[in-house]
Parts: C-alpha cells; structure tokens; sequence
C-alpha cells in the first residue's frame, strides 16, 4: 500500500481542484500524483462540507468505532454464554467426590 500523503497536501490540492482552475488530470500531472487520488480527495471533501450526499469522514470514522464495539461486545457475550453454560454442566453434576444414592 503507497505511503499516505500528508493531510496538508491533500487539503492543498482539494483547493486547487475546487477552483476549477485546471482539470484534475492536469492537476494531477502538474503533483505527480495519479488523477483518481485528486477525484477521490475532491469527493471526499465535498460530502464531508455537505455539496455531495454521502458519509463524512468523521462518520465513518464513527461507524468504524462502532463496529469494532459491537464485535468486543459480541466476543464477551460468547464468552459468557460458555462460563454460564460451563458452570450449569458443573452444577448439573453435583460437587465432587459425592455420591449419589
């Protein structure tokens, strides 16, 4: 995977595409970076500002959040849900070293 460009860059190059100044190939060739990374950025900027619908940024990043919540949660439920059923068998049994007459 290429390294990440700097936040500041990408900002940097959304306005220099939203001023519709130059195409975004020529933009592209003009940074030396490929054409779908400054299509990429200009849409991400655009639904984070609310122009284009869509999910910003920082709900996906909220959604992301989330998700690895809901995996935690449901790894500690499991994980209950064997101890419960663990200790029912156990107790199911009777203590140990006891005999049943």
């Amino acid at each position: 995977m290429p390294k990440p460009f700097p936040k500041e860059f990408r900002d940097d190059v959304v306005a220099i595409a939203l001023r519709r100044e130059s195409s975004f190939a020529q933009i592209a060739k003009d940074l030396e970076i490929s054409e779908s990374c400054v299509q990429r950025w200009v849409k991400i900027a655009e639904v984070d500002g609310g122009r284009r619908p869509g999910v910003s940024s920082s709900e996906a990043a909220e959604n992301r959040e989330l998700r690895k919540r809901v995996k935690l949660l449901e790894q500690e439920v499991e994980i209950l849900r064997r101890a419960a059923a663990y200790l029912s068998q156990a107790n199911l049994s009777g203590p140990k070293g006891s005999t049943r007459s």
